[in-house]
This record gives C-alpha cells, sequence and structure tokens, in this order.
C-alpha cells in the first residue's frame, strides 16, 4: 500500500489532518517531527539552535530517508522539502499531497519570530519571506494540491477524493 505524504508550511495542519485520514483509511500514522525527536532525543527547538538551520534539514533528510513504511500517512515538517534526497525517497512509495494553506491564515498561525515554533528558518526571516521562498519546493514535489481554504472537514473531503486514484480499492472500501 503507497504513504500518503503531506507537505505544506509550518502550522498548515499536517498532523491535525493526517491523524484524521490515517484512521478514515485504516493507514498507520507517522510525523517527522516526532520521529526526528525520538532519533536525537532532543526536541526540535533545542535541535535547530544546537545544529543550525543546515544541521537541522541534514538531519531531517537522514531520518526521512531511512523510512520504509506504507500503508501510512506521512506528516512531514514544514522544512522536508529543502532535503532533495529524502523527498525523492518519500515519492518511491508515496503520493506525496502539499497542504496549500493562504498565507493571511500562515500569519495568523505563527508567532513573529518563527524559531520560538522551532521553524526551520533563518533568524529575522518572516512568514511571508520563508512563504515565498518554500513555495516552489511544494509545488515541485507535489503530486497532487489541496487548497485549505475552508473548515478541516472539507479539507479532509477534498484529500481523500484526491489521494483515492492513487490507493488501492480494499483501501477506499474500508474508509467508506
Amino acid at each position: 500500500m503507497r504513504n500518503i505524504v503531506l507537505i505544506g508550511m509550518p502550522a498548515t495542519g499536517k498532523s491535525t489532518v493526517g491523524v484524521i485520514l490515517a484512521k478514515r483509511l485504516g493507514y498507520d500514522f507517522l510525523d517527522t517531527d516526532i520521529a526526528i525527536c525520538k532519533t536525537t532525543g532532543r526536541p526540535l527547538p533545542v535541535l535547530l539552535e544546537q545544529e543550525g538551520v543546515d544541521g537541522f534539514v541534514r538531519i531531517e533528510g537522514q531520518v526521512a530517508s531511512g523510512l520504509t513504511c506504507e500503508g501510512t500517512v506521512i506528516a512531514t515538517g514544514g522544512s522536508m522539502v529543502l532535503s532533495s534526497g529524502a523527498m525523492e525517497h518519500l515519492k518511491t512509495n508515496g503520493v506525496i499531497v502539499w497542504l496549500d494553506t493562504p498565507l493571511e491564515v500562515l500569519q495568523a498561525r505563527l508567532p513573529e519570530h518563527l524559531s520560538d515554533r522551532g521553524v526551520v528558518a533563518p533568524n529575522r526571516m518572516t512568514v511571508r519571506e520563508l512563504f515565498v521562498q518554500r513555495r516552489p519546493l511544494y509545488e515541485q514535489y507535489a503530486d497532487m494540491t489541496i487548497a485549505c481554504n475552508g473548515d478541516m472537514e472539507h479539507v479532509l473531503n477534498r484529500l481523500e477524493r484526491g489521494v483515492a486514484p492513487f490507493l488501492d480499492a480494499a483501501v477506499l472500501s474500508r474508509s467508506r
């Protein structure tokens, strides 16, 4: 069974939507941020502070490149797209879904200082600058894009319909 890999900006709701989608489909759920914390034994903000942006991205890419799961909804960190090797690995047995959230929504959800939330971004980078930097990477890797401009149930319904062509018939019958 193929994985469903969720990518998108921090605070998009990849983990929240991912857990519910996994339950609906009878899939497992994996959050790469949690996998990174377990692997390194450090919380994300501490890891980011100690390793810097480049070191964090390297570790994040190594953790994702080592994943060997199937039938799993994988919620990636917003910076996963900075690791091309990890993205290519995730794509080998997964459909990559970009949860595209409007900038205004992200600005309302994220703190002024992105490092306070453990967001992988150079110091003093604004949410807008991060959005502009990463948007082309999300577009590059996405097999499909789901607009996150409605309530969660609306987004989940769009997501389920969008991934349906990539899933086994047995999975789809369980989710109905």
